[in-house]
């Protein structure tokens, strides 16, 4: 009996990636313990989930339940819309050009979230406590939670699922450098009367992206980053006027829009944490990293926490939350998060700066992606999967380069 609840697995956090930590973590033969209750409120997100991370949620026997209401992601455009002096010309990206059918696939959070929860209240190896964490407890042994509900859970491990404010983060003493954005996000879905033909379109521009994302039939979604008080003046808008902005901002590329009912908007934040585990606790999605809404890294970075920590821990089993696995942990994740989070924040400030040499910059670097496709292939594929660009330029990508 000892030695099971030495093995427990403690999961804070009922968004994605707790779900999907759950399940993974189950999967792999740890009894789960998952705390949070069921999502109340609506959705009107969209996640573009990349192709390694669609192989994780096949292998928790989910895609199958998502894949009709989704949409594919066959080709991806950066188009330079802003009016400065240095623009670059648009960069397209074509899954085939490394072999693939598609990127990944374009899903709303309302499809993605009801379906996880489906399979964890399914799970005979989950138990999930429909209550928040009221305190935690950080011991040498084991973390400790009391419930808001009077009950208790003890667990070698506990991961820390629980969103960008993270209470398991703070009870663990990890310490975070974060800065807030002038900007928000302006979230909508919208129809309209021409073929996206499942490409993807992000317009940068002054004030941050506007980003097309494909869902089935005549339909998009839409991450639209400017000022946070013109993303109120926006939202504020009836669906006609808003639908006609809509449709002059991507230069009536898809023919008339028509806005769809439930818009949301997102103040634009960053933080990373000075370290990903601590105190038999360790950090995943949200409370692991938040960045802005570009190139669609955030939960699919976040399922490469869940994969990793996963793999640790099976390799830890006598006690998942020691401090050599929550090392080797930190130790995995550290490059992958630190590279993806300065890339896009990075990119993000570019668009911000009226700079020359910042506008450079990124001019240059999206014209040479536009124009040499080895490189183009070498990013498309680092897009998709850590390492696998630098392993084909060892296979063969190399005699491309300098043929």
């Amino acid at each position: 009996m000892e030695h099971q609840k030495t093995e427990r697995i403690l999961i804070a956090g009922t968004g994605p990636a707790g779900l999907i930590a759950a399940l993974a973590f189950a999967g792999a033969g740890f009894p789960v313990t998952l705390v949070g209750p069921d999502a109340l409120a609506p959705d009107g997100r969209t996640t573009a989930l990349m192709n390694p991370a669609l192989k994780v949620l096949e292998r928790l026997d989910v895609l199958e339940d998502i894949k009709p209401r989704a949409a594919p992601l066959k080709m991806m455009r950066i188009v330079d819309a802003t009016s400065r002096l240095i623009r670059s010309s648009v960069v397209t990206f074509r899954a085939s050009e490394i072999d693939e059918d598609q990127f990944g696939l374009n899903l709303p959070n309302s499809v993605l979230g009801p379906a996880l929860a489906g399979k964890v209240a399914a799970h005979s190896g989950i138990e999930w406590r429909r209550s928040m964490v009221k305190a935690w407890h950080l011991g040498a042994d084991s973390a400790h939670a009391d419930l808001a509900d009077g009950s208790e859970v003890s667990a070698s491990l506990a991961v820390a699922a629980d969103g960008r404010q993270s209470p398991a983060r703070v009870a663990a003493g990890i310490s975070t450098a974060s800065r807030s954005y002038p900007q928000a996000a302006l979230v909508l879905n919208f129809h309209h009367s021409r073929d996206h033909a499942f490409i993807s379109t992000e317009f940068h521009t002054e004030t941050g992206p506007f980003t097309q994302v494909p869902l089935p039939g005549n339909r998009s979604s839409l991450v639209w980053v400017v000022k946070p008080e013109t993303a109120n003046e926006l939202a504020a808008l009836d669906d006609a006027t808003l639908s006609l902005r809509v449709e002059n901002q991507m230069q009536s590329m898809l023919g008339r829009v028509s806005v769809e009912p439930g818009r949301q908007i997102y103040p634009l934040s960053t933080a990373t944490p000075l370290r990903f585990a601590r105190e038999r606790v360790a950090l995943v999605g949200e409370a692991a990293h938040v960045f802005p809404p570009i190139g669609a890294q955030g939960l699919n970075l976040g399922i490469r926490d869940i994969d990793d920590l996963v793999e640790i821990a099976a390799e830890n089993r006598e006690d998942p939350g020691a401090t050599k696995a929550l090392a080797a942990y930190d130790f995995k994740r550290r490059p992958d998060i630190l590279a993806r989070s300065t890339a896009v924040n990075l990119l993000n400030m570019s668009l911000l700066s009226d700079m020359l040499p910042a506008q450079m910059a990124r001019g240059a670097g999206l014209g040479v992606l536009g124009g040499f496709a080895p490189l183009r292939a070498f990013f498309m594929r680092e897009g998709l999967r850590p390492g696998s660009g630098f392993a084909a330029l060892g296979g063969g990508l190399g005699k491309q380069v300098w043929r």
